[in-house]
């Protein structure tokens, strides 16, 4: 296991560098500049400071500089957040991004299981047409919709039982408190049911007809051990090469999600660096992404090979 993990990250060094150009060279033929929204300075004071930040400098040099202080573990300075460094923004929003994102792919993981589950061990019954048109509702409706929604019934009109008010915050993350992470957590978690629900459903449906399965049930084996331990291994094994990359995305944070509900998260700053033409902080958290999406996919590709043992690394 150890030479093919140590392979798929060698193999993925020239991927990481794509990705890192291309962003770099977008970055700059994107119009506008990090200092174009300022107050105009002289001549002078504008020639400093863009040399300061190796702006005067072509496109391909900057590129040259950038790469060689990446190789030294220096993201660079934001040139928005001038008492920040890209390294420090990202170490104050990666741990609230992730917060964030475990929590929806854990809730995401069990729910999505279990609903497609249900919907394949009644199949083409009203619980099975219940589950994935609500699983078709989810992936459909885009979370730029979901969020104000839940947060103008939760957090401004409320919901009302039994004589009492239930509240939510609509906004804010008040150092991760359960209250403020519930509306947040449940928008990035519907698509991710939805999504994993139906990988779910239509694999288990395809595994409870496999011929082993039969055999375990002809064995006179009880039907949860046959489900729980012979035919949900196998139908999990799209859910798991599906999990990687929507880990990624989930952990690092959701650009709308986050800025609908004011999170300190590095979604956020992503948002704002491409606003403001920060540079430096786009391409941090852009690389921040591409790793974790290189190092999820890695991990997903040795659970499939450990639930499936007709797989073998090569």
């Amino acid at each position: 296991m150890w030479p093919y993990a140590i392979r798929r990250i060698l193999g993925a060094v020239p991927t990481l560098f794509i990705i890192i150009a291309l962003t770099f060279f977008m970055m700059h033929i994107a119009p506008g500049g990090p200092f174009d929204a300022q107050r105009h300075l002289p001549p002078e004071i504008e020639h400093n400071v863009r040399a300061a930040y190796n702006l005067d400098k072509p496109v391909w040099e900057q590129f040259v500089i950038y790469v060689g202080n990446l190789l030294h573990g220096d993201l660079g300075p934001s040139y928005k957040n001038h008492d920040f460094t890209v390294s420090q923004l990202i170490a104050v929003g990666l741990p609230v991004s992730a917060r964030l994102g475990f929590s929806a792919i854990v809730l995401a993981i069990v729910l999505g299981i279990s609903l497609g589950t249900v919907a394949a061990l009644n199949q083409n019954k009203a619980t099975d047409y219940s589950v994935m048109g609500l699983a078709m509702i989810g992936i459909t409706i885009p979370t730029f919709v979901t969020a104000p929604v839940l947060a103008l019934i939760f957090g401004i009109y409320g919901l009302h039982f039994f004589g009492y008010d239930f509240f939510l915050p609509a906004g804010g993350w008040n150092g991760g408190a359960i209250a403020n992470m519930i509306l947040p957590v449940t928008v990035l978690a519907l698509p991710q049911i939805a999504i994993i629900s139906r990988l779910v459903r239509g694999s288990m449906v395809e595994v409870l007809r496999s011929n082993y399965v039969r055999t375990a049930r002809a064995k006179g084996l009880p039907n949860h051990i046959v489900i729980f331990r012979h035919a949900l291994r196998a139908a999990l094994l799209p859910v798991v090469s599906y999990l990687g990359p929507a880990i990624a995305g989930l952990l690092t944070g959701s650009l709308i999600v986050e800025t609908i509900f004011g999170i300190p998260g590095i979604g956020r700053y992503f948002v704002e660096g491409a606003i403001n033409r920060d540079y430096t902080l786009v391409m941090g958290v852009v690389i921040c992404y591409a790793a974790f999406v290189i190092v999820l996919n890695l991990v997903a590709d040795i659970l499939y090979a450990l639930l499936d043992p007709r797989v073998r690394f090569a």
